[in-house]
């Protein structure tokens, strides 16, 4: 295989090192370890990063491009123009089986009828058998519901079995850490583990691993004989297509702040400290750009950018990179768009800190403004841009999807859950109506952005000075 580089799988990557570099940075000042330490030892907290880590490592697994090595005949190898990425390896099952058109949710035949040619020559309308959902079964009438039980329990046995042992792993690790023989590991362990506002609550967090784990398995072993939700008009799995809307649902929530972070930070700190007419001239900026209506902003970004694309299509050599570069065009307007806010934030509370005793004293020492700034003002402005950042996440996700619901979103051709909702409009106008598309779609979201909601309110209590404090 050959890698593919997106522009958008370089910000990712680019976002990991960042996150790193501040754990490692955020593990050796106290500051910064205290308020981290509360979030991991809540419980809320615990069970919303597991939900969070798993919708993460789907979209990571789909940021990892390339194109497989094609075979010619009497000709040398070469690769294929479609590219990929490991998420569609590990479905590859899902994204080749293609039925007709509708098919509802573990049906066994299509969800619309057609002409179907009898052996005597003569023409009904029926209901088709499907191609791959419930193939194996013989009397999908009758063996459908024990085989799905069937499916499930083994899918639901497999992931216990994962968890078990994820979960002496991690007892065994724990225990060791300590410094316990092996022997009393187990039990000494697990009665830390029990015991109530003590560290973290490993307890917590393995319980929602093992239902995601449950969930996981058993969703694989039906999907593997079932469309478990369905297809679309064209037949394509709605299951493999909300896998896929992942990552464009993370992408839109975090990439967006690599954009709108530097500018917010720079522009707010500089009008809170300096004051004057640098005050002036940043008020006037973020005033004016918040006057203009940010649909239409981003509608007019779009229109360009697609009169670009017609104009230079021999750039792109797929549609993969057409529809990356209008997600990262995407991204771009998101965040210049919406850096306005925490800016006028960071502004009000530099013009707090600026009065402080320590900087005053640091001012008259002689310290630089760079040197201040770094040193004395941004480190007690850091929880305000993280409890922003986290509360902004979940309304970037669903940005992405009103977008899409009014054809200024993603490309077309880019899974995204706006995508899904936008298709189900006139899917809802038929009769019978098509449910499945929407419900999938919704249901991913929902998830997503409550773990977000409450992650982001463990998050602000955790590094609020006042709730700290009891003020």
């Amino acid at each position: 295989m050959m890698p593919v580089l997106l522009w958008t799988d370089a910000l990712v990557y680019l976002l990991l090192v960042v996150a790193i570099l501040f754990g490692i940075h955020a593990a050796r000042h106290e500051h910064l370890r205290t308020p981290w330490r509360r979030v991991i030892r809540s419980r809320i907290g615990v069970a919303t990063l597991v939900v969070l880590a798993g919708y993460a490592s789907v979209g990571l697994l789909d940021t990892v491009h390339f194109r497989l090595q094609v075979e010619h005949p009497g000709a040398d190898s070469s690769y294929g123009p479609e590219v990929l990425s490991l998420l569609d390896l590990a479905l590859s099952g899902l994204r080749e089986r293609q039925e007709v058109t509708y098919s509802a949710p573990f049906a066994t035949h299509l969800y619309v009828k057609e002409a179907i040619e009898q052996p005597d020559g003569g023409v009904v309308r029926a209901y088709p058998r499907l191609q791959h959902g419930g193939a194996h079964l013989a009397d999908p009438e009758a063996d459908r519901a024990g085989d799905i039980l069937a499916r499930a329990l083994l899918g639901s046995i497999k992931g216990l079995l994962v968890w078990a042992g994820v979960s002496a792993l991690a007892l065994w690790l724990s225990g060791r850490r300590r410094g316990e023989s092996r022997r009393e590991t187990r039990r000494e362990t697990w009665n830390r583990w029990r015991a109530p506002g003590l560290g973290i609550p490993w307890i917590t967090g393995l319980s929602v691993l093992g239902g995601l784990l449950v969930v996981s398995f058993a969703a694989a072993e039906l999907a593997a004989a079932y469309h478990i939700l369905g297809t679309d008009k064209v037949g394509e799995d709605v299951f493999y297509q909300t896998l896929k809307s992942v990552r464009t649902g993370l992408l839109i929530g975090t990439l967006t702040t690599l954009v709108m972070l530097p500018a917010a930070i720079l522009l707010g700190i500089s009008a809170g400290y300096f004051r004057g007419w640098v005050d002036d001239l940043i008020q006037y900026l973020y005033t004016t750009l918040n006057s203009i209506p940010g649909v239409l902003l981003i509608a007019a970004a779009i229109l360009m950018l697609q009169v670009y694309m017609s104009n230079h299509a021999e750039s792109f050599s797929s549609l993969v990179e057409r529809a990356d570069l209008r997600l990262l065009f995407l991204c771009l307007i998101l965040g210049v768009t919406s850096w306005t806010g925490l800016c006028r934030l960071l502004r009000g509370e530099s013009l707090k800190l600026r009065e402080a005793d320590y900087v005053q004293a640091a001012q008259a020492l002689g310290v630089g403004h760079f040197t201040l700034i770094v040193r004395h003002i941004l480190p007690n402005l850091m929880h305000i841009v993280i409890i922003t950042l986290v509360l902004d996440f979940s309304g970037l996700v669903l940005a992405e999807a009103v977008l899409s619901y009014v054809n200024i979103g993603v490309d077309p051709t880019m899974n995204s859950w706006g995508n899904m909702i936008n298709g189900a409009r006139l899917e809802l106008a038929r009769d019978p109506i098509v449910w499945w598309s929407l419900a999938a779609a919704f249901l991913f979201m929902f998830v997503l952005v409550l773990a977000a909601n409450l992650f982001a309110d463990v998050v602000r209590d955790a590094f609020d000075p006042r709730i700290r404090t009891g003020r």
